[in-house]
This record gives C-alpha cells, sequence and structure tokens, in this order.
C-alpha cells in the first residue's frame, strides 16, 4: 500500500499542476478579453470627448458671431434713433 501511496502522489501533484496550468492560461485569456474591452471602451470614451470638445467650438464659435450681430443690430439701432430723432426736430421747427 505504501508503494501504491508514492505513485499515487505524484499523479494527483500533476493532475493539480495540470489544472492550476489551465486555471492560469483561462486567468490570462480573460484578463487580455477585459483589456481589449478597455481599451476599446477607452477609445470611444475619447472620441465622444472629441465630439463634444468640437461641439464646444462651434457654439463658442456661434456665439461670437451672435454677439457681434447683436452688436450692429444695437449701433443700427441707434444710428436710426439717432437719425429719427434729427428728422423730428427738424420736423418741429419747421411747424412751428
Amino acid at each position: 500500500m505504501t508503494k501504491l501511496k508514492m505513485y499515487f502522489l505524484p499523479v494527483i501533484f500533476l493532475l493539480l499542476l495540470s489544472s492550476c496550468s489551465n486555471l492560469t492560461e483561462e486567468a490570462e485569456k480573460r484578463i487580455n478579453e477585459l483589456r481589449d474591452k478597455t481599451e476599446s471602451l477607452d477609445s470611444l470614451l475619447n472620441r465622444e470627448v472629441e465630439k463634444v470638445w468640437a461641439l464646444d467650438s462651434l457654439i463658442n464659435r456661434e456665439s461670437e458671431k451672435v454677439q457681434k450681430l447683436d452688436s450692429l443690430i444695437n449701433n443700427s439701432a441707434s444710428k436710426i434713433d439717432s437719425v429719427s430723432k434729427e428728422k423730428i426736430k427738424l420736423l418741429e421747427e419747421l411747424l412751428n
């Protein structure tokens, strides 16, 4: 029986080593899959962030255009108001 135990223990040890090797390979495979998915998500996130920055830049440019247009409208309105006041003043002088 002791001889049987002597042969049995190395066989069990080899089976355990083989099992551990399979577990290690499976763990490495899962880690690689997770790393690939992480890289893919990171790339997707970077593309979306770039889109947000581009949109933000576009909004800023359009906002500047609106501010310029607003300034032009205010200047034009001021000029029209000034001209109309001048004309009303002239008209009042003519009527008096």
